[in-house]
């Protein structure tokens, strides 16, 4: 009975010494490749941060009105944030790799969702960034549109053109990176449904002599014929 004890319990650490030896190679790769990625990470956000401020990347953000957005949701500065974006990307790239040599099988399914999911999210920021940038150009023609066409209330009307032209680029990017695809598609159609409905009977029942005086103002009634007058032939 003793003998059986030993036996098993030698046994017990003959097999925990075997998994170190197979899983110590491992962990010191993974170990490896982390700090590799950290590095590169960190040479590529360096690299961005001075390609953006080459480019003037942050004057034109503050032109198109990105860089106020930006300070208005307490985000760092385009050169910045674009840094951070790519160095935590590859970071994570490279951290999920070094993981998936340890042989976990959950672990491994999760770096191939990630190395899919890059893609999306790159996408998903372009259309942020052209959104931001069309909406604030948006904002700016309607509201010098509605200004020169001496329309009631130009900074309303404009401002509400930037708004749905943001409402629908956070859907378009939500719909990329297929956050709750059905839940954003169906509250994005509801949401705009709503508010084009309440816009039309607020304008129908509010303003109908506004409407009236613009297109009064637009398209002018052609004076009317005398009655004495007498066409020739």
């Amino acid at each position: 009975m003793i003998q059986m004890i030993v036996d098993a319990v030698t046994q017990a650490w003959s097999n925990f010494a075997d998994g170190v030896r197979l899983f110590l190679p491992r962990a010191v790769t993974t170990l490896s490749i982390a700090v590799a990625g950290w590095l590169i990470a960190i040479l590529l956000r360096a690299i961005v941060r001075r390609t953006f401020g080459w480019l003037h990347v942050n004057a034109a953000a503050d032109r198109a009105g990105v860089g106020h957005l930006l300070k208005l949701a307490a985000l760092p500065p385009a050169d910045v944030l674009a840094g951070s974006i790519v160095f935590w990307i590859v970071w994570l790239g490279f951290l999920l790799s070094g993981v998936n040599v340890l042989g976990f099988e959950s672990l491994q399914g999760l770096a191939i969702d990630f190395a899919t999911f890059v893609p999306k999210l790159v996408v998903a920021i372009a259309i942020v960034i052209v959104g931001f940038v069309g909406a604030n150009f948006a904002w700016r023609a309607t509201l010098l549109a509605a200004v020169n066409a001496k329309l009631p209330s130009p900074g309303v009307l404009a401002g509400a053109v930037r708004i749905l032209i943001l409402i629908l680029t956070g859907a378009m990017a939500l719909e990329q990176i297929a956050v709750a695809r059905t839940i954003v598609l169906t509250a994005f159609a509801i949401a705009f449904g709503a508010v084009m409905l309440g816009l039309a009977v607020a304008f129908g029942i509010g303003g109908g002599g506004i409407a009236r005086r613009i297109l009064e103002h637009q398209f002018p009634e052609r004076e009317r014929r005398k009655p004495d007058d007498v066409s020739h032939l």
